[in-house]
């Protein structure tokens, strides 16, 4: 069974990946975990309570087909919980990693994104990480799938579960339909 588990943090941004993991799990069938530093409940900034089944060092990316790291603000501070080396582990393991949002700080900082495209919510976002792909960042609203890591800016939850069930082989018609539904919004008149 296709597993992949979330990593959300204390003010976690609630809606960066709720799409993505109900679809994963009533339309695909996939086994949806999640996890946090301490495996201890976390809020979301939206007051969504999550009780993980797992702390982020106990995550065996062996059993695992991608680890994805949800936006919060936590990431931007000295209070982010290092998860690198279960990022750099899954990458190794040619895992899907994926981060949306201030999430995909977490993978810079891992340096799983020094020389592949990649985007973030700004070009501005990622520099204080040490990571060493400026010339890489693609300035764009959508999602970047590069082999098997994905990021995305916090506005494109959409493309991003989009590009995590590609890169997971999963892409057909109906995920095309789907991902038409989801984004007919951005597309019409307000």
């Amino acid at each position: 069974m296709t597993t992949i588990v979330t990593i959300l943090t204390p003010s976690y941004a609630d809606w960066e990946t709720a799409l993505l993991n109900a679809a994963a799990r009533s339309y695909y069938g996939i086994q949806t975990l999640f996890a946090s530093p301490d495996g201890e409940e976390v809020v979301s900034s939206g007051g969504l309570r999550v009780m993980p089944q797992l702390a982020v060092a106990d995550i065996d990316v062996s059993t695992v087909d991608a680890v994805l790291v949800n936006g919060g603000s936590i990431w931007s501070t000295p209070a982010a919980p290092d998860v690198s080396a279960v990022l750099k582990s899954a990458a190794a393991a040619g895992k899907t990693v994926g981060g949306i949002c201030d999430g995909v700080i977490a993978l810079a900082r891992a340096g799983l994104l020094d020389d592949i495209d990649h985007t973030a919510n700004g070009p501005e976002s990622l520099p204080d990480t040490g990571y060493k792909g400026v010339d890489r960042y693609r300035d764009q609203p959508q999602a970047v799938l590069a082999g098997k890591i994905v990021t995305a800016p916090g506005t494109a939850p959409v493309s991003f579960m989009g590009a995590v069930f590609e890169s997971l082989g999963l892409r057909n018609n109906d995920l095309d339909f789907y991902l038409g539904l989801y984004g007919a919004e951005h597309h019409a008149k307000v």
